[in-house]
């Protein structure tokens, strides 16, 4: 099964000469980047973003960095807490940044205003479903404002990053970024391959696009490591069936669980590993296997964040 997403026409916008990156008469457009994450209300759970934008920070030096999250009821929360002292002060690690983080529109603005005009949006999603299509459709709108004059122009140049797993298009073939994303994973299939247990993850998915790129990852992750690797969803395809099915398949009476999102939040903590009877550890505990679940968010891994990079430094070019 090939990826196959709604998105042709807004991508034009992205595979045709970009917006001139040339300032004005007082120099070159200065440069900032945003990063877009789903993101999370978990203050354990952020040590995965922030390992990507520590990352992001080094390959872009003298660059600002900036956070951005797309999620409204995650930013509803954080919002919420900005007006509670007594949480704040149990959680003195939370940024600043993250406490009175914005969305990917607002974040924008502000460095527009602040005088950049060459801004880079890398999304940090996994694959490009729905909040990647939101962010897409903002990042193209923005970028047909034109002044009478360019040099009045809000932008010189706006770019968006692809998400972990690719996007539709001819220049970055997202076959190429599975197959990077699949290299990043070894040491989980090797976890697994001492456990003698399947190696499952939980991915978020959305009921809003083709989540077939999952059943692609699978099938690469097969192939590349020749061991039982299943990828399922907590909304869309495949689902938690089809765990079980692959499971009976594999023979395996083990399980090695780990959630497929940058972090390890909620669906990870509740869906995946939690003690409800709809928890996927639950589950798979009655079905009769032996289950071990490790809440890490994929952000955490170098070698994950670095998709991102290299996504970001592509989008700057």
């Amino acid at each position: 099964m090939r990826f196959i997403a709604p998105l042709f026409a807004l991508l034009l916008l992205f595979t045709s000469p970009a917006m001139a990156g040339h300032g004005s008469e007082q120099g070159p457009a200065k440069k900032a980047v945003v990063l877009t994450a789903f993101g999370t209300s978990y203050p354990e759970a952020l040590k995965s973003i922030l390992n990507i934008k520590q990352r992001v920070e080094r390959a872009v030096p003298g660059v600002p960095v900036r956070l951005a999250f797309t999620s409204n009821i995650i930013r509803k929360i954080w919002q919420e807490r900005q007006g509670d002292k007594a949480w704040q002060k149990a959680n003195p690690d939370v940024p600043e940044e993250v406490l009175y983080v914005k969305t990917p529109l607002a974040t924008i603005a502000d460095l527009q205003n602040d005088g950049y005009r060459d801004i880079t949006v890398q999304s940090l999603h996994v694959f490009a479903g729905e909040e990647f299509h939101d962010t897409l459709v903002m990042v193209s709108g923005l970028r047909s404002i034109k002044a009478m004059k360019a040099k009045f122009s809000p932008f010189a140049r706006l770019a968006l990053g692809r998400p972990a797993l690719g996007m539709p298009g001819v220049e970055h073939p997202y076959t190429d970024d599975i197959a990077a994303a699949v290299k990043t994973l070894k040491a989980d299939v090797n976890e697994a391959r001492k456990m003698d247990a399947a190696l499952v993850y939980m991915g978020h998915g959305n009921d809003f696009f083709s989540t077939g790129i999952y059943a692609e990852f699978q099938k690469d992750m097969q192939d590349e490591y020749d061991w039982p690797v299943i990828v399922a969803c907590v909304e869309g395809f495949p689902q938690f069936d089809h765990v079980l099915a692959d499971l009976k398949t594999s023979g395996k009476k083990k399980v090695l669980l780990k959630p497929f999102m940058v972090v390890a939040g909620d669906h990870a903590s509740n869906d995946m590993a939690g003690g409800e009877d709809d928890s996927w550890k639950v589950m798979l505990t009655k079905a009769g296997y032996r289950v071990k679940t490790e809440l890490r968010g994929l952000g955490c891994m170098d070698a994950w964040a670095d998709l991102y990079v290299s996504h970001l430094k592509d989008a700057m070019q």
